[in-house]
Formats: structure tokens, C-alpha cells, sequence
């Protein structure tokens, strides 16, 4: 009798649990209640019928064109809000975003080279023999005018030797006035010896000393035709030497170039007449400011790079060429509306800022940056003129977004 007693309680108790559990279903199901227009619950009455458009006085659709689609807002941005007690724990700063000079320092090595508009090589328009060498070394400073060597030549005697025979022509005989032309082709042949002499670079000097004398030399002494250094000689003393000959080459040294490599991203910056500054690595402390030149108009296709040449004083001759120097170029890219550097998050496909809508108050936004200047970086979308960005912080404030909104309201790193 127990057992049979408890079979028909346990069956009673799970009938009852059935019942409990469709009554449960049945009252959570939504419209299980009736609920009016304001959203107060009613009291078991029937939900509202659905009214027609006529009915309820509002235009119906056009016939045969759909309902129009319900416009799509963008999602506000994902805003974060921190007490201020976790404010100044995090040490979170601020700074506008306002319209500032960019400016950029462009570092570079640069290497010294010879001014190629103060450098001349030394030769001869006769052939001969070098009789005597006075600059006998290369590195030799010379001055122009400074007598660099002496050299015989048959065909310089020649040219002097007619040079007189035309001038006593011209000088002893007197032509009756019926023989003018005669007389006129004698001062022609003695003009074409003398400019003939010239054309072999003997000065004018050199020739009213030969028109005194009356004897031809036997030696032409070549001068220095520039002050400066003596990079390289290219003659000994006995030797024989033709026309066109290089026998030296002077370089004035007292300005110099510089030619450095800029980055291909960099180049739109520089301009010719801006100022540099030179550092040497040898001489510490010692800076120099040159001067851009030139930009070249072609680019080097291994390096990715662009030369630049700078002019620089070389006072005392410190910098010598084929040295190294530092080249730091000062750039401005003009007034842009820019934010610090610091502000910014770079994720790889995006970069965040956020924006303080007021205290405790961080709203992130993607932007789009432009030039890049030493502190600041210009911002063309996404900030708005004196909007505060945070410039500390940002990192533990992203953190926190990422934490409360997740890779959804968030960005991933």
C-alpha cells in the first residue's frame, strides 16, 4: 500500500510540474498581455487590431510603387566615459587641434665635393718641351697669375720671329699713296701675327716686351689661372708636352659642395635656397650653414632617392672633399590644422584619435593625416578646429574601450 501511495504522489507531483511549465511558457510569451499605445501594460485585454491607412487618415502608398525604405544613420561613434578619480590615475592630457606651422627637420649624410664652377685644369695651345717646373707637387696652394711652368717651342719662336719680321715690313717702308693696298696688306699680315700670338695665350704684356726687345723668347711661362689648391699634376720637368695637354688641375676650395640623398617622400619639401645646417662628426661642436643649390630632377631607382646639392663657405679649409658630413635641412609645409603626434593611434589599417566632448568624456574617431612635421602631424578629416585630443592616456583609454565594447565598438590592434 506504501509503494502504491507513493507512485501516485511522485505522477500527481509531475503532472503538476507539466502544468507549471506551460503556464510559465504561455505567460512569457510576448502579447501574452495587452499593451497600449504609451506602453503601459493592460489589464487582460486584447492587443489593438491593426487600423488600415484610410481608417486612420494617413496617405497610403502610390499603387503599384513600394513604401519608401527608412534612411540609414551611421552608428555614433563609440564613446567612453571615465570617473575622474581613473582620469587623473591615468594621467590623461589634452591638447587642440589648431592651425600651426609644420615645421620638419630632414636628416642626411652628405659627402664634400669640389664646386664645379671654381675648378680648371691648365694646359697649353703649343706643343714643347717643360724647361723649368715651379708647382712641382699636387696640394699645392697657388694664387692666380702664380708662374706654374716654363716650356720651349719651335712653333712659339716661329710665330715671334714673323710677329717682327712684320713689324720692321711695316715700320721702314713708306708707300707712295698709289700703293695704299700694298701698305693695307701689310698691316693685315702684321695684325694676323699678332692675334695669332694671342690665340697661343701670349699677353698683350708679353708683346710690347717683344716689340721693345726686338728678340723673340725662347720660353713661355704658363700662369695660375685661379687662386686655389693643386688637385692633381699631370707633368714632370723635361718633358714634352702637346697641345691640349692637361698639365694641372686647381680647385678653389674656399667654398665647397655638399651632396646628400633625399628620401623620395621627403623631396616635395625641399626647395632650392633653403637653409642647412652642417654638423662634423670630427670636429664636435662645429656646425657650418649651407645653402640648397640645386635638386636634381632624376631619381635614383635602387636607393629610391633624389640628390640634393648644398653650398657651404669653407673658412680655414676644415672640410676637405670626399668627407662626410651631417645634413639637417630645415622645411615648412605652411599653416596646417594639426594635432601632436602623440594623439594618434596608428592600428595598421586605421588611426584613432579621441576627442574630449567634455571632462571624463572620450569619443573615438578614425582620421586621415597629411604632412608630418617634427611635433605635430596635419589632420584632413576626422577633427574639427579646437576639438581637444587626448595626447596622454590614450592607450589605457583605448584599453578600456576595447574591454567594455569589444572588437565591434572598438578597432583591433
Amino acid at each position: 500500500m506504501k509503494g502504491l501511495r507513493a507512485m501516485r504522489i511522485n505522477s500527481t507531483i509531475g503532472s503538476f510540474a507539466k502544468i507549471a511549465r506551460v503556464l510559465f511558457l504561455v505567460l512569457a510569451a510576448p502579447g501574452a498581455f495587452g499593451q497600449d499605445n504609451t506602453g503601459h501594460k493592460g489589464h487582460d485585454s486584447p492587443l489593438p487590431s491593426k487600423v488600415a491607412p484610410e481608417a486612420s487618415g494617413a496617405p497610403s502608398a502610390p499603387a503599384g510603387k513600394a513604401a519608401a525604405k527608412p534612411e540609414k544613420t551611421e552608428p555614433a561613434p563609440p564613446t567612453i566615459t571615465l570617473s575622474q578619480d581613473k582620469v587623473q590615475l591615468i594621467g590623461v592630457r589634452t591638447a587642440p587641434a589648431v592651425s600651426r606651422s609644420l615645421a620638419k627637420q630632414i636628416r642626411t649624410v652628405g659627402k664634400v665635393d669640389v664646386d664645379e664652377t671654381r675648378l680648371a685644369y691648365v694646359n697649353t695651345k703649343i706643343s714643347g718641351w717643360v724647361t723649368k717646373l715651379y708647382v712641382d707637387y699636387t696640394g699645392k696652394q697657388v694664387v692666380k697669375g702664380e708662374p706654374l711652368l716654363l716650356i720651349y717651342s719651335p712653333d712659339l719662336v716661329s710665330a715671334q720671329e714673323e710677329y717682327l719680321l712684320a713689324l720692321r715690313t711695316r715700320s721702314s717702308m713708306a708707300m707712295p699713296p698709289e700703293l695704299k693696298e700694298v701698305e693695307a696688306s701689310q698691316d693685315t699680315l702684321l695684325e694676323s701675327s699678332r692675334r695669332r700670338l694671342l690665340l697661343w695665350d701670349i699677353t698683350p704684356g708679353q708683346i710690347e716686351e717683344l716689340e721693345k726687345t726686338g728678340k723673340p723668347r725662347t720660353e713661355m711661362t704658363i700662369l695660375a689661372p685661379i687662386d686655389g689648391i693643386v688637385l692633381e699634376k699631370m707633368v714632370i720637368d723635361g718633358a714634352y708636352i702637346t697641345s691640349g695637354m692637361n698639365l694641372y688641375k686647381i680647385a678653389d676650395l674656399s667654398r665647397v659642395w655638399i651632396l646628400a640623398d633625399v628620401y623620395e617622400y621627403e623631396v616635395p619639401l625641399v626647395r632650392r635656397g633653403q637653409q642647412a645646417r652642417i654638423d662634423l662628426p670630427y670636429l664636435a661642436g662645429r656646425r657650418l650653414t649651407a645653402t640648397v643649390s640645386f635638386v636634381h630632377p632624376t631619381l635614383d631607382p635602387v636607393t629610391r632617392t633624389v640628390r640634393v646639392r648644398l653650398e657651404v663657405e669653407n673658412p680655414g679649409l676644415m672640410i676637405k672633399p670626399e668627407m662626410f658630413v651631417n645634413v639637417e635641412i630645415a622645411v615648412s609645409a605652411g599653416m596646417r590644422l594639426s594635432i601632436p603626434i602623440e594623439a594618434v593611434i596608428d592600428s595598421g589599417t586605421r588611426k584613432i584619435v579621441y576627442v574630449e566632448k567634455k571632462p571624463g568624456v572620450y569619443e573615438m574617431r578614425e582620421v586621415t593625416l597629411g604632412s608630418r612635421g617634427e611635433q605635430y602631424v596635419e589632420v584632413l578629416r576626422g577633427i574639427r578646429k579646437n576639438e581637444r585630443v587626448v595626447t596622454s592616456g590614450n592607450f589605457l583609454i583605448d584599453s578600456e574601450s576595447q574591454l567594455r565594447f569589444g572588437t565591434g565598438g572598438g578597432h583591433q590592434h
